[in-house]
């Protein structure tokens, strides 16, 4: 395993997570007190690794049609377009 590929990845995607909808989301199914925290642990992680899973698999699969570079533009790109759509709407 590559520790700095591994760090980086966990120290991205941790802060790229912190306070998103998803967290959120996890809190308020957590908040309620006829649910079982450890339900909600397990259902959370699982959705969680299931969307890194695709991730991964759609990272793979894109990569063997597109150059790095046009991947980090494509992906580049779709963020000014969502923090664009994001400022419109506000």
């Amino acid at each position: 395993m590559d520790v700095k590929v591994f760090a980086t990845v966990f120290i991205t995607i941790f802060l790229a997570e912190l306070g998103d909808k998803t967290q959120l989301a996890t809190l308020l199914f957590a908040a309620d007190k006829e649910v079982n925290k450890w339900t909600v642990f397990v259902g959370a992680s699982l959705a969680l690794v299931a969307c890194a899973g695709i991730g991964v698999l759609l990272g793979q699969y894109a990569s063997q049609y597109l150059n790095e570079k046009w991947l980090n533009l494509i992906a580049g790109g779709g963020f000014i377009l969502v923090g664009a759509w994001t400022l419109w709407r506000a």
